[in-house]
């Protein structure tokens, strides 16, 4: 589905569900629709539409990686070895199949890619860094170290 085509098909009440729900996506079905101002049948309804859609792709609970031991969130830059399409599938499988990148981000200017990794530690990165490098051939790789997350939302402005 074109994803501007579905935007504009959102009207305000999907707008509200959305918004409660990426601020906690546990709210019963009952609460939900007493906050956006639907009985409990349509509300649901609307929300499987959403999900059906792909505007809703998954709920999640959020965890602080610092309690579960992952200390350290690195940004990590990749320059492209080149920019075919089999390069491109062969990296994005493999960076896929890491667990620590949580990540994938494709830019424009210097670095073609922009991966969030989260590990424990230092040596931690390392091995990532290293098991990357030898699995795929990379231009260049930087690597940017999160000192303090200082703000990070989760909800979108719809």
């Amino acid at each position: 589905m074109n994803v501007h085509v579905m935007t504009k098909a959102l009207d305000q009440i999907d707008r509200k569900i959305l918004t409660q729900l990426m601020r906690d996506a546990t709210l019963p079905i009952a609460q939900l629709a007493d906050r956006v101002g639907l009985s409990q049948t349509p509300c649901w309804k609307r929300v499987q539409k959403l999900e059906a859609a792909g505007v809703i792709t998954n709920r999640v609970a959020v965890v602080d990686p610092l309690r579960v031991g992952l200390g350290l969130t690195v940004l990590c830059e990749v320059e492209a070895m080149d920019h075919t399409p089999e390069w491109r599938d062969r990296f994005l499988g493999v960076v896929k199949a890491f667990p620590e990148v949580m990540e994938v981000l494709r830019l424009g200017g210097q670095s073609d890619y922009m991966l969030r990794i989260v590990v424990p530690d230092m040596p931690a990165y390392d091995q990532v860094y290293r098991r990357l490098t030898d699995k795929i051939p990379l231009k260049g790789v930087r690597s940017r170290f999160v000192m303090e997350s200082l703000h990070h939302k989760f909800a979108l402005p719809i």
